[in-house]
């Protein structure tokens, strides 16, 4: 089988291209490297069933022909994390929406099946207990650019849903937690490599707003065993599937089980989510993912908690 991968040297990209190429499926990796790192697909760059095209998903033409040399599709690519969105809004709304409709569209005139990475934060402020696939979004003012990544994404899921729908093109759509591990990086604002990579430098770990907000961590090797379960799913065709681990932690205790396990001498500190970010920054107060769908679906459970998590990235950043 042969595919093409859109943000493949992204985080969760170049794992999902690792188990591609393990399987024995040749592959086309489409980035542009402005948040996918050539070192994450190093190992891959002279395998014989790996092409890296470096380009960008907004350039319809390349995309129209790569889907056509290509058997199925898997669409990562996008612009992420809450700094990178917050600072460049319009690069991320243009990327996430008009570079998916440059997928779509050229998947639909080809035929090829696709699946694309969404995000739980499509959720927005919703703090429902467990959070479902039919679960509102509840998010806050257009003026309030936080949420224009969450907007976007709902754009992408809705797209793949009429297609499917009115088109009958095969979209499948995963709606990723929190999902981390080795390669990810803290740069954009993801709290856990950036707690990790501070507590193995004695550094301080700084916590957005109060700490007590919590979140839900996936390892990334359990979220790939999900995808690629979904994607071979005839059931998950055109609907919205939940990934992610419903092991809810606080940020404040996520830092202080951080500090223990890398034995570091860090201290934990506060800033303001406007210091952070920028005045009228909103953030989620928890966020918490119902699985049953995806249980229901491929019998899928995860293997690694966070203790795995923090163990295998302070491995990889050591």
């Amino acid at each position: 089988m042969k595919f093409l991968l859109t943000g493949g040297a992204g985080f969760v990209g170049s794992h999902l291209l690792d188990q591609l190429v393990d399987r024995g499926d040749s592959v086309i990796v489409l980035d542009d490297f402005s948040t996918g790192r050539k070192e994450n697909i190093a190992h891959h760059i002279q395998h014989k069933a790996v092409e890296v095209i470096e380009g960008s998903i907004l350039d319809a033409y390349l995309v129209d022909q790569l889907v056509s040399k290509s058997d199925r599709v898997f669409h990562l690519a996008a612009a992420v994390g809450v700094f990178n969105i917050v600072k460049h809004p319009l690069e991320g709304l243009t990327t996430n929406i008009k570079g998916s409709e440059n997928v779509f569209d050229a998947c639909l005139k080809h035929n090829k099946p696709v699946l694309i990475t969404s995000s739980s934060e499509v959720y927005g402020k919703n703090t429902s207990d467990l959070l479902s696939e039919d679960s509102d979004r509840v998010v806050g003012a257009p003026q309030k650019i936080r949420w224009s990544y969450s907007d976007a994404k709902a754009i992408d899921e809705a797209m793949a849903i009429a297609l499917h729908q009115q088109k009958g093109l095969e979209t499948r759509i995963v709606r990723l937690f929190n999902t981390v591990g080795p390669r990810q990086i803290g740069r954009y604002g993801m709290v856990v490599p950036r707690f990790v990579e501070a507590a193995l430098k004695n550094e301080p770990l700084t916590i957005y707003g109060t700490g007590k907000q919590t979140r839900c961590f996936g390892h990334v090797s359990d979220v790939i065993d999900a995808i690629l379960k979904v994607d071979s799913c005839i059931e998950a065709i055109g609907k919205p599937v939940n990934i992610g681990v419903n092991q809810e932690i606080s940020i404040l205790e996520l830092a202080k089980k951080i500090i223990e396990r890398t034995s570091s001498k860090s201290t934990i500190e506060h800033q303001s989510y406007e210091d952070a970010y920028a005045q009228g920054f909103e953030d989620m107060e928890r966020r918490v993912p119902d699985n049953a769908f995806l249980k229901q679906l491929t019998d899928w459970s995860p293997v690694k908690n966070i203790e795995n998590i923090i163990d295998d990235l302070a491995a990889h950043l050591a």
